[in-house]
């Protein structure tokens, strides 16, 4: 009997049309096999991998995009529920049907003369209660060696497949390559991520923010359970006892860092189960359970060396299993190492850039893309947690959100409920820089970190996280972080990095009740005394600042939290309208 995967997989393939059709099995000598067949496939700017210097980086090979194909496209990503209202005003949106129509066009005939790819793969330990089977294909070597890091693939997915209809279905092909002819859309209530155009991470490798956050988030919503873009951590206090945390930062806010973190702190220390994506279910005990739904670190690469994050340096050189790969890196002729800027050492005198063109510094533009990124395996961290594979996942006790804000926003407050932490999550935002926008100090909103990542109307996600809270028996504490306030001179209060192992304590020291907090219109802020200071060379006066909330300077963000509000009126939950106008009150 012909299985529904089995018949799905057909009917891409006549759509599709490939010259092959290969079912990967996820051993070993396929990925070794996959890695040759690129190594001799060329693309657009030579070969799909090209192996680098073995002895200094095991199993690292180099991987060059299309130049018009380096980064997400917002612009071309699409929900598609039967109502816009349905996807909402953070989603882009199109008619299903239609939608479907223009991607059958795309995807005629797509991967003639390639291989169909065909990946049977599991968000999440194949035994979790929490984990979703999921089937992909792609015509891109590329992608099916990525997804092979990303998630857990092999022969024993597919025969969970076999008996069941309710697989999360991936069509990718790379198509032209012509931006004019790349859509990636999604239609979560049937499960299905179709994706045309592009070869470049998340709008290619499915499974990372198109199924574990677009289509996750949905399920979540339908299901009973959250799928969040969260760091999720185990930090060891100095008796040796462990505390669970996930942490939701927008770009540029040092979340994989947070996730890796060496602590500055004697006798604390943190273990990481990921650094980008949770799924939050409410286990038996009636408390918030957390796993990781992917296998591996999808990193960008600029900014990464010993100095910022050792682990992830020590991670991406260390062989195992699956190989590394380096997305749009420099190369160091002399030596065939990656190179991109914030990387250890001197620049290298002979360097290739990210397309493979000659380089030197005089060229005054960067070597490697900014947003030139690594794929590692998660088994290669040297800090992985031990629950990191426990299908049942691991107990949260905090939740933090946070953002880059210069001014206002202290460095740590705790929320006086859960419904104040989910308007504080709604509410945040980050500081643009001039390198992303040209314009400094402008907040872009990004609510609990998933403004491009939510697969569904907004509001409708803020009421479901409302609804979690009230289910658990003893629910997370909700937390925000701010490393960024600077002083009058411009410069950082805090010195972040191991440093924000502090904070981290203080977070566990209110979930144990160990310390008393002080009430501001905010949140809850420490006390100076509270914090654990020994070794920080910061005065008291810097500390405060630190800690400072004048309600009455903050009239611009509630005219700008207000302006973010009003296009979800009609559905905004009335908890975060009264949150809201409670902030108000205080500040007029």
């Amino acid at each position: 009997m012909v299985s529904a995967a089995e018949r799905w997989i057909e009917e891409q393939e006549r759509l599709a049309k490939p010259a092959h059709v290969y079912w990967m099995d996820g051993s070993e000598g396929e990925a070794w096999r996959l890695l040759e067949i690129g190594m001799n496939e060329e693309r657009l700017n030579g070969p799909v991998f090209l192996k680098l210097d073995q002895s200094k980086w095991p199993t690292a090979y180099l991987h060059r995009s299309c130049p018009n194909d380096v980064a997400r496209v917002e612009q071309l990503t699409l929900v598609c529920h039967p109502t816009k209202e349905d996807s909402g005003p953070n989603n882009n949106w199109m008619e299903p049907e239609k939608a479907k129509k223009v991607m059958a066009k795309l995807s005629d005939g797509c991967m003639a003369g390639r291989t169909m790819y065909v990946i049977p793969y599991m968000m999440g330990h194949p035994d979790s209660p929490y984990a979703k089977a999921c089937l992909m294909i792609t015509d891109s070597t590329y992608v099916a060696v990525s997804m092979r890091i990303m998630t857990r693939v092999g022969t024993p997915i597919l025969e969970k497949l076999r008996n069941r209809d309710d697989f999360i279905k991936g069509f990718h092909s790379i198509g032209t390559l012509d931006p004019n002819r790349r859509y990636i859309m999604h239609f979560p209530r049937e499960g299905l991520v179709w994706s045309v155009g592009s070869g470049y991470g998340g709008n290619a490798l499915l499974g990372k923010k198109c199924v574990s956050l677009r289509i996750g988030s949905y399920l979540g919503y339908k299901q009973g359970w959250l799928a969040e873009h969260m760091v999720i951590m185990g930090v060891e206090d100095s008796r040796g006892k462990k505390t669970y945390i996930t942490a939701a930062l927008p770009s540029a806010c040092g979340k994989t860092n947070l996730a890796m973190m060496e602590s500055a702190l004697p006798g604390y220390r943190v273990w990481t189960l990921g650094d980008d994506i949770a799924w939050l279910n409410i286990g038996p005990d009636g408390r918030l359970w957390a796993i990781n739904p992917e296998a591996g670190y999808f990193g960008v690469a600029p900014g990464t060396s010993m100095k910022t994050n050792p682990n992830m340096m020590k991670t991406i050189k260390r062989g195992a299993f699956n190989p590394t790969l380096f997305t749009n890196v420099a190369l160091n002729t002399d030596t065939n190492e990656p190179w991109w800027e914030g990387l250890d050492g001197p620049v290298p005198e002979r360097l290739l850039d990210w397309q493979g063109r000659p380089w030197t510094p005089a060229d005054g533009i960067k070597a490697a893309h900014p947003n030139s990124r690594f794929t590692a395996s998660i088994i290669n961290s040297p800090m992985l947690d031990e629950g990191a594979d426990k299908p049942q996942g691991v107990p949260i006790s905090a939740i933090i959100f946070g953002g880059r804000r210069t001014q206002l926003i202290p460095l740590v407050l705790e929320s006086f409920n859960w419904a104040h932490g989910v308007f504080m999550g709604a509410r945040m935002g980050s500081e643009t820089t001039a390198a992303a926008t040209g314009k400094v100090g402008v907040v872009r909103r990004d609510p609990m970190a998933m403004r491009p990542f939510c697969g569904y109307n907004m509001a409708d996600y803020w009421r479901h996280y409302l609804n979690m809270g009230s289910r658990m028996s003893r629910p997370p504490r909700i937390f925000g972080v701010n490393w960024f306030r600077t002083d009058e001179q411009g410069k950082f209060l805090w010195p972040g990095f191991g440093d924000n192992m502090r904070v981290l304590k203080w977070i566990i020291d209110r979930v144990t009740g160990a310390v008393s907090a002080r009430e501001t219109p905010a949140g809850l802020v420490p006390r100076v005394e509270d914090l654990e200071t020994t070794g920080l060379d910061l005065s008291k006066d810097r500390l405060e600042k630190l800690f400072e909330v004048n309600i009455k300077d903050w009239t611009t963000e509630v005219d700008e939290v207000r302006d973010y509000l009003k296009p979800y009126k009609g559905r905004l939950p009335a908890e975060i309208r009264e949150q809201y106008e409670k902030l108000t009150r205080q500040v007029r």
